[in-house]
C-alpha cells in the first residue's frame, strides 16, 4: 500500500507490524499481516482470502445538487446503504453558487465515498458520475426500475408503489433539490419511464429522503447478496 493511504495508516492510525488487515482490490478481501511500515508505503503478506458480499440490488442514485454539508452527508449514507453509482444532478432549483462551486469537490466527495465503503466493509466503491442535468440522466438505463421522488399530493405512496414488485435487479432512484422539482422536469422524468413516489405528507430534507426511500427500496426489493 502506497500513497496518502499508507500516510494515514502508518502515521496517523499508528501501524504496526504484525497487526492484521482486511484488504480489497474491488474483486477480493483478504486478511493480510503488516510486515514493514515506512514513511508513505505499507507492506503486507496475505493470509487467506475471506468471503466477501455485495449487494444483488444494484441502484443508480440521480442526486440533485444541494448546500455541500447535506450532500455530502447523503453521499456518505447512500454509499452505506449499498448504492452502485451516483450521479449528482443539474437541477432547474439547485442553487446557482452550489453548482458552480460543484465540481472543485469532486475529488473531496470520491474521498467520502472511498472512506465509507472502507467503514462499511463494502467490496466496491460506488461510482461518482459527472454533473448531469436530469433530461440527460433521465433517459439512461432502460429496462430498470425507475422511482422519481415526489411532494405532489397525486403521487403515489412509496409503500404502495414498492409493495408487489418482485425483488429488483436494478434500480434507479432520483431525489430532487430544495423546493423540489420544475414542471418539466417531472415531465421529462415521466416520458423516459420514472413512477413517481412520496414519502409522506412531511417535507424532508434532502438528505433524510436519501436515506428513507433507500432503506424503503432495499428492504422491499433486495433479495439474496451476491
Amino acid at each position: 500500500m502506497a500513497g496518502e493511504t499508507a500516510h494515514h495508516l502508518g502515521r496517523v492510525l499508528r501501524a504496526e507490524p504484525g497487526q492484521l488487515y482486511e484488504l480489497s482490490d474491488g474483486n477480493r478481501v483478504w486478511l493480510a499481516r503488516i510486515e514493514e511500515v515506512k514513511r508513505d508505503r505499507v507492506e503486507f503478506s496475505l493470509i487467506e482470502e475471506l468471503p466477501s458480499r455485495e449487494p444483488a440490488l444494484q441502484t443508480l442514485l440521480l442526486l440533485s445538487i444541494v448546500k455541500f454539508d447535506a450532500f455530502e452527508f447523503a453521499l456518505e449514507k447512500a454509499t452505506e446503504l449499498g448504492v452502485s453509482a451516483i450521479v449528482p444532478l443539474v437541477a432547474a432549483r439547485s442553487e446557482k453558487s452550489l453548482l458552480a462551486a460543484a465540481p472543485r469537490r469532486a475529488e473531496r466527495w470520491k474521498k467520502i465515498l472511498r472512506e465509507a465503503s472502507q467503514q462499511s466493509r463494502r467490496l466496491r466503491i460506488p461510482e461518482l458520475a459527472p454533473l448531469s442535468r436530469p433530461e440527460a440522466a433521465f433517459s439512461l438505463h432502460s429496462g430498470r426500475l425507475k422511482i422519481l421522488l415526489s411532494e405532489r399530493p397525486e403521487a403515489r405512496s412509496l409503500r404502495g408503489l414498492l409493495e408487489g414488485q418482485n425483488a429488483a435487479a436494478a434500480v434507479v432512484l432520483a431525489i430532487g433539490p430544495e423546493g423540489g422539482w420544475s414542471d418539466p422536469e417531472f415531465e421529462r422524468a415521466k416520458t423516459h419511464g420514472f413512477r413517481e413516489a412520496s414519502l409522506g405528507r412531511l417535507i424532508l430534507r434532502t438528505e433524510t429522503a436519501v436515506i428513507a426511500a433507500l432503506a424503503s427500496v432495499n428492504y422491499a426489493l433486495s433479495g439474496q447478496e451476491a
